[in-house]
């Protein structure tokens, strides 16, 4: 077949790129939960029909999931193999269908213990062997954090998409449900010590046979959760979602044949191959260090460090964490599928211009030990995951900033303050609201970080204050930006939040929280400083309280009228303080960004009384810095 033009090439990306951010948008209008709905906590694409690798993925999904998704398909396709083989009549009765011949007739199994091609590292959409077991319309559904998964919360589905008897390629939904039983309401659990006390786990099943649902699956779900009607709403979004997407990648492949969609598939994953080994062969050669600590793994008050050692040799990279910490007892484990899309996301963020498909992992090494927290396998509690690979993400950029500090941010927020209230309304019925919250962005190259914005990990929003009022009994009674909180630098550090919540129900509320940036903060970088820690309060009958081990609390109730409170952090600075136009300083005072000490303290820029400038105090202060 002859190459595809740039011009068709580019036509077929856009519609494979819409037919994701259709499968998006069908979710995000229909699902009951407002942390899919509102927050956008959910993420689809379309992958390899043999090796799971991200084909295409939707611009308004988490880019953690679709880093993730690449093992949670292969899972599933190593289970349809499995199956296949089990499937198979006595020796002597022949292959099955779900088996490849071999070139002397002898069967190719590729079963969960044959090593395997990286699903990270594969790209194409060859077509593959016919599968007894897979019929149109069958879908898959697992949650499990240690075999493509992330947390017990993430609900992926999973369906072939099948021409001609053959899988042609795979489609994937994942999205947050609001809670799957567990120890603690929503599942953010601080305390859990192994997964068991974090919810259900369900290895890939087929939640749909042939196009009809299988109602045990959903009533084991249903009487695993304390809120069974929102996973429904839930559930069913996604099923909405993947079956808008088989009718719009059906034609798609009617409008220009199977192989040519085949075709542009190949050539789009070996040009985010092409352009990220480019990018860093463009960079010095040499190894590159970066530490940070999360707090504590909420069991014990030890911190816990995450290291990378970034290294460079001609056009591959390879990123080693050997010296990370060892498993916790605690939720802060991942697993080594989790850990690879961590760093996925990363890189994206600094190789801006490669596509978002396989191809760009294509030239990348990774060295995950099982003998740290980033590969662990079950029953480890992996609850809080979104505060590790936060960290992950957070070592490469601080390792990316000594390779090239002209293009360096300094840190984002990096903690997701996994927040969840839980109580009773009238006639016994049960109420769980579950909300991430927002924090300041690094200060970077062109100018200051984003106020109040949502996490690298993440393409979500943070749920408006009228959704979450209107669905739960609670009121904010503050909302805002909280000053002084972004890290000084000549590009400041975004700006934090403050968000206090009374509780309106009779009984009051339940209170779980897993956060970090208690101890550590986001740090600058290029001369930038640090940003505010981490807070949160709460009221107890004696006055306000804070958790012992800072960031993560559960076993707390609040009566009725007392409040919580959350004050984020925002990120970290770039470059010297003293080097910031005094004129924006005293703007950031104006608008209460910035206080009037810290202008002095961290700028050293004075002001007047009347809040003008005062450029002779100020020459003098930064002369004698």
């Amino acid at each position: 077949m002859t190459p595809l033009d740039p011009v068709t090439l580019a036509v077929i990306n856009g519609r494979l790129v819409q037919i994701a951010d259709e499968m998006d948008a069908t979710l995000y209008r229909s699902a009951f939960n407002p942390i899919i709905a509102e927050a956008h906590d959910a993420c689809h694409g379309l992958y390899h029909a043999e090796t799971g690798a991200t084909l295409v993925q939707g611009t308004s999904g988490l880019p953690i999931f679709v880093g993730a998704m690449a093992f949670a398909v292969k899972a599933v396709i190593d289970k349809v193999a499995k199956d296949s083989v089990n499937s198979l009549p006595p020796c002597g009765g022949g292959l099955g269908r779900g088996v490849a011949a071999g070139e002397n007739g002898g069967a190719t199994v590729h079963s969960r213990t044959t090593p395997t091609p990286h699903p990270s590292l594969q790209g194409g959409g060859e077509p593959t062997a016919p599968v007894e077991t897979l019929h149109p319309g069958d879908t898959y559904l697992f949650n499990d954090p240690y075999d493509g998964g992330t947390h017990l919360n993430d609900f992926r589905l999973v369906r072939p998409l099948m021409r001609d008897g053959r899988v042609f390629a795979w489609l994937a939904s994942v999205g947050h449900w609001l809670d799957i039983g567990g120890a603690v309401p929503g599942n953010y659990n601080p305390k859990a010590t192994e997964s068991f006390q974090e919810g259900v786990r369900f290895p890939p099943v087929k939640l749909v046979r042939a196009g009809v649902l299988q109602r045990d699956i959903v009533d084991i779900l249903a009487a695993n959760s304390r809120v069974p009607q929102s996973n429904w709403g839930d559930l069913n979004g996604q099923l909405n979602a993947l079956d808008l997407g088989e009718r719009r990648l059906h034609a798609l492949l009617d409008d220009y044949g199977d192989e040519t969609i085949r075709a542009a598939l190949a050539a789009l994953s070996a040009r985010a191959e092409e352009l990220m080994r480019a990018n860093i062969r463009a960079l010095p050669d040499g190894t590159w260090s970066c530490d940070d600590f999360l707090d504590n793994d909420g069991v014990t008050d030890t911190p816990l460090r995450i290291a990378v050692d970034l290294t460079i040799a001609d056009d591959r990279m390879t990123l080693d964490f050997s010296r990370s910490a060892p498993p916790c007892d605690g939720p802060l484990n991942i697993a080594r599928s989790t850990a690879v899309a961590s760093c996925y996301v990363a890189l994206k963020h600094i190789f801006v211009d490669v596509p978002s498909n396989a191809g760009c992992l294509a030239p990348i090494d990774f060295i995950i030990p099982d003998t740290t927290l980033l590969a662990v396998s079950a029953p480890r509690p992996v609850a809080g995951y979104t505060e590790t690979i936060l960290r992950v993400i957070d070592v490469i950029f601080g390792a990316f900033a000594q390779v090239a500090p002209e293009r360096a941010n300094g840190s984002p927020f990096a903690t997701i303050n996994a927040l969840s209230l839980a109580g009773w309304r009238e006639h016994r019925r049960r109420w769980i609201m579950f909300c991430f919250f927002g924090g300041g962005l690094g200060g970077n190259p062109e100018t200051d970080g984003l106020n109040h914005s949502n996490n690298p990990i993440s393409t979500a929003t943070i749920p408006p204050v009228e959704v979450l009022e209107s669905l739960y009994p609670v009121i904010f009674t503050q909302w805002a930006l909280r000053p002084d909180s972004g890290g000084p630098g000549r590009h400041r550090g975004g700006l934090g939040a403050i968000y206090e919540i009374e509780a309106l129900a009779e009984g009051g509320a339940d209170v779980f929280l897993i956060g970090e940036r208690g101890k550590f903060p986001p740090f600058g970088v290029n001369g930038g400083k640090s940003a505010a820690l981490n807070r949160f309060v709460f009221e107890t009958d004696g006055g306000e309280a804070t958790p012992p081990l800072v960031s993560k609390i559960t076993d707390i109730r609040i009566r009725q009228g007392q409040k919580v409170r959350l004050e984020t952090p925002g990120g970290g600075g770039f470059g010297d303080p003293a080097t910031r136009e005094p004129a924006r300083v005293v703007r950031d005072v104006r608008l209460g960004y910035v206080s009037r000490a810290a202008a002095h303290r961290d700028y050293k820029v004075v002001l007047r009384p009347d809040g003008s400038l005062d450029d002779a105090a100020t020459a003098k202060a930064r002369a004698t810095t």
